[in-house]
């Protein structure tokens, strides 16, 4: 049994009857949003309900991250979008079951892609994230989520237009999302025993359908079709295996793959910091790679990490793999035998869960240090902030604000470059130079030097500098080319061992005495 234990990350002890009822509560959250990302894509519901099922089963076993919660997602959804348009026009006429073939051997491709990131290790690079992207992604997730509720209380008009409820119908929507969110509130302060999301979901359930009150339900949102379905049938995805083909999904696939790991690797961070634990990056890339390939297999349309379903997870308690599992497992019974049942929920319900798990993802702490903190910083977080809430491209949001960030690291640091000059008693001119040489700050590394007015023998002392890539080689390169046409020698002293390896890679491009330092045994490069 421990064997068992050690083979899933499980450890002894592990609540199982909180693992359980955190995983049923999760199973009732993934439902309408599993349906409402598959409609956005134009598939059918099951092909998103049949992602939820086969990505949360796969990342929930192998996985980096026990208690984080994968399947359909919205991100994920409106990628195919674009892909959907090319098929439509590149192919008149096709269907949407053959349309839906593309988007399963799509999500298999992207599949292949994220393995071979994790085994490539490339999940590290998460870290380059600053904590103000992390800020304004979290920020802008909330948003988000919080907004893609509105059309809960919305319906649809003759002509296919959302436009609000009528007032009374609003009024028992709204009365019914607050009772939800009270009880979800208030419970823990009285009792634990049973996780608050699922007896708020329970509670409101049972009084809209015992007292046969007529509001909105799961039914509502599924454009009259059925989440009833059968045990998903492997199969290889029916297209033509041709290079055509791979030139049409290859560039679908590997957006899907990086947002799938972005999303994925930035929710991990999140529950780590919650959860106060460590997961595995690279390993989780693995996990959604593979649970993407069986995603397209067993007739889904591809995922990544969900944040609201994991913070729901969460808070109820979950820490282990048990409740994920029990997740996939209980959507799976949903779709193949309770189906009348999930569809009956009131939506009311399922709207107030989220907006709590709205309230619980934003960094309230964020508007409390917008005065501390750089104003870089409080720019980055606004702007990814803007960009996940008007775009709803959360791998662009990330992606603009490392850039900004990387930026403003690269113009501080290209400031700190100076030098320190001085004359010793045999004549030779020294410059000690401090900061880092890259390219942003070989402009001030050439400023720093007199080539006309310096003696003949010159030093320039890298004990406090660095190196750093080919930009500040060429700027060596150019500053000795400059002092040997006038008939002078350079010597470069104090170089680090990766300095030098740069150094000598580029020895075509670049002839210059190294100094032998007595103390730290620099290796010696002559003219």
């Amino acid at each position: 049994m421990n064997k068992i234990f050690n083979l899933f990350d499980i450890k002894q002890k592990v609540n199982y009857r909180t693992e359980f009822l955190s995983g049923i509560t999760v199973a009732l959250a993934l439902v309408p949003e599993a349906i409402a990302f598959a409609l956005i894509a134009g598939l059918s519901p099951l092909t998103g309900l049949y992602a939820a099922f086969t990505i949360g089963l796969v990342t929930s076993i192998l996985g980096g991250r026990p208690g984080m919660i994968s399947g359909a997602t919205g991100a994920i959804a409106v990628v195919y979008v674009g892909m959907i348009s090319l098929l439509k026009t590149n192919y008149p006429g096709i269907t949407i079951d053959q349309i839906t073939q593309y988007v399963f051997a799509t999500v298999i491709l992207a599949g292949i892609i994220q393995i071979s990131a994790g085994l490539l290790k490339l999940g590290k690079f998460i870290r380059l994230v600053p904590h103000s992207v992390m800020f304004g992604f979290v920020n802008g997730l909330a948003i988000v989520i919080f907004m893609a509720q509105m059309t809960s209380f919305q319906e649809k008009d003759i002509s296919g237009h959302y436009q609000w409820m009528a007032l009374n119908d609003l009024l028992i929507m709204i009365g019914f999302v607050l009772l939800t969110m009270v009880i979800i509130w208030g419970l823990p302060k009285i009792t634990k025993a049973i996780p608050s999301s699922l007896a708020a979901i329970i509670v409101v359930s049972v009084i809209i359908i015992g007292f046969g009150i007529d509001t909105k339900t799961v039914s509502d949102t599924m454009d009259g079709k059925s989440m009833a379905g059968g045990f998903p049938i492997p199969g290889l995805p029916d297209v033509p295996f041709s290079w055509e083909t791979l030139t049409i999904i290859f560039p679908y696939a590997l957006i899907v793959a990086g947002v799938g790991l972005i999303e994925s690797l930035l929710t991990l961070n999140l529950i780590d910091e919650i959860t106060q634990t460590r997961g595995r990056g690279n390993k989780e890339c693995v996990a959604q790679g593979t649970a993407n390939i069986f995603s397209g297999l067993f007739l889904g349309m591809g995922g990544c990490a969900m944040i609201g379903q994991s913070l729901i997870n969460i808070s109820s308690g979950a820490r282990a793999r048990l409740s994920g599992i029990v997740a996939a497992v209980g959507l799976l019974t949903f779709i193949m035998f309770g189906a009348p049942i999930i569809e009956q929920l009131p939506m009311a319900a399922l709207v107030g869960v989220m907006f709590m798990v709205s309230i619980g993802t934003f960094e309230w702490a964020s508007l409390k240090v917008v005065g501390k903190m750089p104003i870089t910083d409080v720019i980055v977080m606004i702007v990814v902030t803007l960009v996940t809430v008007f775009l709803h491209n959360l791998a662009l949001a990330v992606l603009v604000g490392v850039i900004i960030s990387a930026l403003n690291f690269a113009w501080e640091n290209a400031k700190r470059i100076r030098a320190k000059k001085y004359i010793d008693e045999k004549g030779s001119k020294h410059y000690e130079i401090y900061g880092p040489l890259f390219f942003g700050s070989i402009s001030a590394f050439n400023s720093k030097f007199d080539v006309q007015g310096d003696p003949e023998d010159v030093i320039i002392d890298f004990s406090e500098s660095k190196i750093v890539d080919m930009s500040a080689i060429e700027a060596v390169n150019s500053l000795t080319e400059r002092y040997l046409k006038t008939g002078k020698k350079v010597h470069l002293r104090h170089l680090s061992s990766d300095c030098q390896t740069l150094l000598k890679n580029a020895d075509k491009i670049i002839e210059v005495n190294v100094l032998e330092d007595p103390t730290y045994h620099i290796v010696t490069d002559n003219i």
